[in-house]
Order: C-alpha cells, then structure tokens, then sequence
C-alpha cells in the first residue's frame, strides 16, 4: 500500500505544534529504542534522521504520512529519555518539551515504543504511568524483536505483558516483522481520539521519567 510521507518541521515549545487539528500518534520512548528508524521503517524511506548517539534529539520532529486512501495524520518524534548528552539542562529541556506536548489539552495519542531485548526496564515502567495518567490513548510497541532468536522472543513478550499490565506489539524495523499490525494501531488510533483527553494528575514533572545523565545505554 502506498504510503507518502513529508518532514514538516522540528518543534522546540508549544509554538510550533501542528495547529491544523490532524491526528497526531507521539511516538515515545528511550534514546536508542529505534524511534526514528521505525519510522522510516513505516514510510519506506529515510526522512527521519538515525544516530548512533544516544540522546541525540533534543526537539519533537513531525512527519505528515498518509497511506492507501487514509487521510492523513503526524507521527511525532518525541526526544527520548534515559541517556542525555547536555546534563542537567538537557534532561530540564526534555521535561518541558514533553509536558508542553502532552498536558495542553492536546488531543493526541502515543505510543510507548519499548527494546524487546530489556523487558521491565524502571525508565519504560514510569513514562507508561506518566502516560496512562496525562493522555487518552495509548499503546506499547517492542522494538527490535529481530534481535532476539525465537525462544527468547516469546519470554520476553510474556515479561513485557506481565510488567506492563498491557497488550504489546513486537516489531522491527530492520526485517519489517509486525509493520502491518503496527499501521492497523496507528490508524485505529487516529480514528477514535478522545475529544477530552485524561490530564495528569500533579503538575510535578518528577512525574516524568528523567534523564539519566551517567548511565550508559543498552548495547545496541
């Protein structure tokens, strides 16, 4: 199915935020879960920029697709937490970005992408509370389920299941496994938002999973 799929812009606060009323599906997560290479998985080209540097994307990066006779919509590529490169002001700028995007009375729906290989992981666990609490649809996607040979695979979706209380999508970006089912939830969820979105229940954003500034990333 054809999919068409365009860069629009970077996003630093509030402003700019698309203003259009498209559905937008942020996509959040740690650094280095493959945020930007799923996408490119799901629009079957390079339009979002990879790193090998964790902690790398300090802004939200909006790519407007649309596939088949669907309308359009953004997915929305949120910094991601757990490994910051800029310390204590770039874990602050991650905070503010993040609660900017989610606690305006957005109405929008995320996806939690996390590493199939780290089920559990306390980083993954609070930004899926902070979520259920501040906004109104919302899924779990595993990445990088190649990485894992078929045993390991099926342990570890059953611990991501028990940990998360929560169905969890296995995909990968790199053999296209799950890719499908993934735009069968992305459209699901772009047509069913919620005009009054669940806020989070304190202003704290303690609330939000902060970012490390010492710890080294998973082993890709």
């Amino acid at each position: 199915m054809k999919v068409t799929a365009e860069f629009v812009t970077s996003a630093a606060d509030a402003s700019g935020f698309p203003s259009d009323d498209l559905p937008e599906i942020a996509l959040v997560g740690r650094s280095n879960v493959g945020k930007s290479s799923l996408i490119n998985a799901l629009v079957a080209q390079r339009i979002a920029r990879t790193s090998a540097a964790p902690g790398k994307t300090r802004l939200a990066n909006l790519y407007r697709v649309s596939r088949g006779n669907a309308g359009p919509l953004y997915l929305v590529d949120l910094p991601g937490y757990g490994y910051a490169r800029g310390g204590h002001q770039s874990a602050r700028e991650f905070k503010d970005l993040t609660r900017a995007y989610f606690e305006n009375g957005r109405d929008v729906s995320a996806l939690l992408l996390v590493d199939a290989r780290h089920p559990g992981l306390e980083n993954d666990t609070a930004a899926w509370n902070w979520l259920q609490q501040t906004v109104a649809q919302t899924a779990i996607v595993a990445t990088k389920i190649d990485k894992l040979p078929r045993g390991q695979r099926i342990r570890a979706m059953r611990e991501l299941e028990s940990v998360f209380e929560d169905s969890v999508l296995p995909v990968s970006a790199v053999t296209g496994e799950g890719l499908e089912n993934l735009w069968n939830l992305i459209e699901r969820l772009a047509n069913s938002r919620n005009p009054q979105p669940r806020r989070s229940r304190s202003s704290n954003s303690s609330s939000l999973p902060p970012k490390a500034t010492a710890a080294r990333p998973p082993t890709k």
